[in-house]
């Protein structure tokens, strides 16, 4: 089968290879999220929004799901952060703060140690930079940044607002929306923001909405960044 310029060879032998890199994937982040309830559901919530955002802007086959899978992995550095830190109640020392700065080159640690997650590392490791070149570990700035980062960089950030956190009460979609609206150009990619906007009712649909997939799987509402 030949689709986008890419060849893919379906066979036993590769779904089962598929099926074994999926069954890591969801292990390490069942790992992640077992030191912190209140990110539980996370990094499946921004793969979908991810997926979705990808698709809106015309990723298709290998890239858009290198996108997909990316964005299920992009906190798994967090693993190596102490759980006293992840969980912490209050604000953050500027130690501390380092520390959970460090979480993208962690992750990228962890996956270039594998031959089938490494081509995920560069887009975890940059997914938390920002278009205006002050994000984090690299200060890339605009399209120096890789595509799926941009992506996951504005999906991130809607679901950890959405949702309560230990030190804070989750941000309705409204406060959500206007305030990545007001970080277009700053934070986030503005194309990508302009089409996250037009996708909103979207996401509120299936995942800010009372009876939405979103509130069946989780006891917390859906809003603002964390660390």
């Amino acid at each position: 089968m030949i689709e986008g310029g890419n060849i893919f060879i379906f066979n036993e032998e590769s779904a089962i290879l598929n099926s074994a890199i999926h069954d890591v994937i969801e292990h390490l982040i069942a790992g992640l999220e077992s030191k912190d309830i209140y990110t539980s559901g996370h990094s499946a919530r921004v793969g979908d929004m991810s997926y979705l955002l990808g698709k809106k802007l015309g990723l298709a086959g290998i890239e858009l799901e290198k996108v997909h899978i990316a964005a299920h992995l992009h906190d798994i550095g967090k693993i190596k952060i102490p759980a006293s830190i992840i969980k912490k109640p209050g604000p953050l020392s500027r130690k501390e703060w380092e520390e959970i700065k460090r979480h993208p080159d962690y992750g990228h640690d962890i996956l270039t140690q594998s031959r089938y997650l490494k081509t995920y590392a560069q887009i975890v490791r940059h997914h938390h930079e920002r278009w205006d070149g002050n994000g984090y570990p690299a200060g890339l700035k605009g399209e120096e940044i890789p595509l799926g980062s941009r992506i996951i960089a504005i999906c991130d950030t809607v679901d950890a607002m959405t949702f309560n956190r230990p030190y804070r009460k989750a941000f309705s979609l409204e406060e959500t929306l206007r305030e990545i609206k007001l970080n277009q150009g700053k934070q986030f990619d503005p194309a990508i923001l302009e089409a996250a906007v037009e996708m909103w009712p979207l996401f509120e649909k299936q995942y800010g909405m009372p009876g939405s997939d979103l509130h069946k799987a989780s006891d917390y509402l859906i809003e603002n960044c964390t660390h």
